[in-house]
Formats: structure tokens, C-alpha cells, sequence
């Protein structure tokens, strides 16, 4: 997947199927956008996702700046689902006044080369959000590109959105966000070394600290699965900050996986949160601690919803 990040001086030869948005979380409906530009592939064009990077929500002090999927992330997801150019425009407020009409122009048709537009019915560009899917569809014919506008996706009578997916992420419903999102709730990040308290224990982990910008569902233990070196294991994770064992309220996420016994420091892994257990807590020692991690992998050796 090519990547083009930090600048606006770009040029695409061949010929583009776009798919614009945040695509925070790259929800059911978000799929539903890349399927379009992926069917084109057989066309020849080149399957292309253009982004804002920062979202202009944070740019205008609009957002507190967490995100579902970091763009780390959104690029891992991009390049699995064969997405063939990723655009992460920058945004400035020099970009963000760009009127609705030259960015069709001069962007999306000139640097862009585009002929297909998978447009969600929200969709908005431009200065103060005022470009969308209707001025798409209006100048389409005179610049020779193709608008497909997507419904947005429902579930149990509720639209998929990014703002109702992060509910569901706050509020620690795992099970219900993996339906919305169509995947398991993933946070990927490198192998840190830890404090060794769980091989101490007989439980040997592994550690990984998420950015500030990620946003992580309640502290407490998960049902997980990690991917790592190709593989994925049934996997047990606490997201949190470990108050018996350390008082630095550092908060990041330890894994146990099942039937794995490799040295990955310094290796990048995703840890896919499934279902919560039970919250993180303090314990009275350290023995209440390691009986408490007996019970925890236990019940996740039974679990059986992945």
C-alpha cells in the first residue's frame, strides 16, 4: 500500500476510486465505503482512501483528540483489506479553508486523477463543512467522475457510527462494539519490558503501552486474543495500571497468552479486547493477587465466544 503523509504536493497517474472520511473505529459502515472502491479494482483503478490527519475536529478544538483506531492502526487495517493508495491530508488551517469546490477540483480531479466517489450521506469537506455528497453528484458529470452515496449502516434500529461505537467502547460493551465494528476492538502497540510480577507468579505476560491519543474502554480484565508473528492467541488482558504491584498509575495493557512461551520484546502485536470480566482492582497482596489470576485464566480457557 503506498502511504501519502505530510504533504499536500502529490500526483496519482492512474486513475481513482475515493473513499473519503475520518474512518475512526472503520466501523460496518465505513466497510460498507471500502467494499465500493475495492470493487473497482477490477476496472482498473486504484483503490484510494483519503483522510484527514488530525481530524479537523481536533484541529478546531472540537474533539478531546482520542481515537478509536490511531493511524497506525488505520494503516495496518488499510493495507489487510488490499486498499491500494492511503492519502492522510494534512490538516492546517490553511487546508481546512479550502472552499468545497476547489477541493473537487484541484484535489480530487486534478492531483487525484478521480473517477468513482464512495460517499456516505454525512459526508462533509471543505471550508466549515459545507462541501457534500449533493455537490459531488452535481459536478460529477461536467469533471467525469462517478458519486455512489452509501446509507448508513443500522443495527437493532440504531445507525453505526463512530460517536455510538465509542460509547460502546467507554462503557465496556466488547461484545456489541465487535458486532459495529466488525472486527474485535484492537489496540496494536510494541512489546515494552515490565516488572516481571507475573512470571514471578507463573503467568508470564506480555506488556504494551498505548499512545495518549488512544482511547482504551474501563480499566478491568478482558477475554483477548494477541496477534503476533503471524499467529493469533487466546489471550487474557488487564487494561489498567496495576495498583497492587506499582503505584506509578501508568496505564497500559498486560497479556497473558495461552500455550505461548516466546520472547517478543521490542515486537509489534495487536491485543483484540472481546468481552470484559471483571474490573481492575487492588488487591492485599500479592498472593491474593496470583489466586485471583488463577481464577481469571480459568474462565478464560472456557470462554468460547471466539
Amino acid at each position: 500500500m503506498e502511504i501519502i503523509s505530510n504533504t499536500t504536493d502529490f500526483y496519482l497517474e492512474k486513475e481513482t476510486a475515493v473513499a473519503i472520511g475520518k474512518f475512526d473505529g472503520v466501523h460496518i459502515g465505513h466497510r460498507r465505503l471500502l467494499e465500493e472502491i475495492l470493487s473497482c479494482r477490477r476496472k482498473g483503478m486504484a483503490a484510494c482512501v483519503f483522510t484527514f490527519d488530525p481530524a479537523p475536529a481536533v484541529l478546531l478544538g472540537q474533539s478531546d483528540g482520542l481515537e478509536l483506531t490511531t493511524r497506525e492502526e488505520k494503516r495496518l487495517l488499510f493495507e489487510r483489506m488490499n486498499v491500494d493508495i492511503l492519502i492522510e491530508f494534512p490538516m492546517t488551517m490553511e487546508t481546512a479553508a479550502i472552499s468545497p469546490d476547489e477541493f473537487i477540483r484541484e484535489i480530487l480531479v486534478k492531483r487525484m486523477n478521480t473517477r468513482f466517489i464512495a460517499a456516505g450521506n454525512d459526508l462533509s469537506f471543505g471550508a466549515g463543512g459545507a462541501g457534500n455528497a449533493e455537490l459531488l453528484r452535481r459536478l460529477g458529470p461536467e469533471l467525469d467522475f462517478r458519486v455512489k452515496t452509501i446509507k448508513k449502516a443500522c443495527m437493532e434500529g440504531v445507525e453505526v457510527s463512530s460517536t455510538y461505537l465509542r460509547s460502546k467502547i467507554e462503557s465496556g460493551d466488547l461484545v456489541l462494539a465487535e458486532k459495529l465494528m466488525g472486527m474485535p476492538y484492537m489496540v496494536a502497540g510494541r512489546v515494552v519490558e515490565g516488572m516481571h510480577i507475573g512470571r514471578t507468579l507463573g503467568f508470564p505476560t506480555v506488556n504494551i503501552l498505548p499512545g495518549p491519543d488512544k482511547l482504551l474502554p474501563p480499566a478491568g480484565v478482558y477475554y483477548s486474543s494477541v496477534r503476533t508473528g503471524g499467529r493469533t492467541y487466546r489471550a487474557l488482558s488487564n487494561v489498567g495500571c496495576k495498583p497492587t504491584v506499582t503505584d506509578q498509575g501508568i496505564t497500559g495493557i498486560e497479556s497473558y497468552l495461552y500455550h505461548f512461551n516466546r520472547e517478543i520484546y521490542g515486537e509489534d502485536i495487536e491485543v483484540y479486547l472481546h468481552a470484559f470480566r471483571r474490573p481492575e482492582r487492588q488487591f492485599d497482596d500479592i498472593e491474593a493477587l496470583r489466586c485471583q489470576l488463577e481464577e481469571d485464566i480459568v474462565a478464560g480457557e472456557r470462554w468460547r465466544a471466539f
